[in-house]
């Protein structure tokens, strides 16, 4: 899908459990400004429905599994994060959900900026029409 992509990254295994160590440019194309993280969701509920503007992202399923819908005005897939080797990359202007959290489930998530609520494009039928000029 356009401006989405997975990443896999380095998992160090060994009899003391798993490393897996994410370094800014090598690892994710761009500087880390912010992190953070979702946990506690109930089960049935959903979470994101938006798009942003300029933000960059890389998804990590920490534990657990959850399932994101893509989306722009001429595709839509689904992956499911449930590897916590597995990074998905969101650029600007690609509507996200994530849904089917299961119990337990931490998503990690890594930001190209700091919060900026301006960015954010919060309704689908206004994201359609902005995000058709640039696909």
């Amino acid at each position: 899908m356009y401006n989405c992509s997975m990443f896999k990254f380095l998992s160090i295994n060994s009899n003391y459990g798993n490393l897996t160590p994410i370094e800014e440019v090598f690892d994710v194309p761009f500087d880390i400004k912010r992190i953070y993280y979702i946990t506690n969701v109930p089960h049935g509920v959903s979470r994101g429905f938006h798009a942003h503007r300029r933000l960059h992202q890389v998804l990590i399923c920490i534990n657990g599994s959850v399932k994101i819908k893509l989306k722009n005005p001429k595709e839509e897939s689904e992956v499911i994060l449930n590897d916590s080797s597995d990074g998905l990359y969101i650029g600007p202007y690609v509507w996200r959900e994530m849904y089917d959290f299961s119990e337990g489930a931490i998503l990690l998530v890594l930001a190209s900026d700091y919060y900026n609520e301006n960015d954010y494009i919060r309704n689908i039928d206004f994201y359609m029409n902005e995000a058709a000029t640039r696909y």
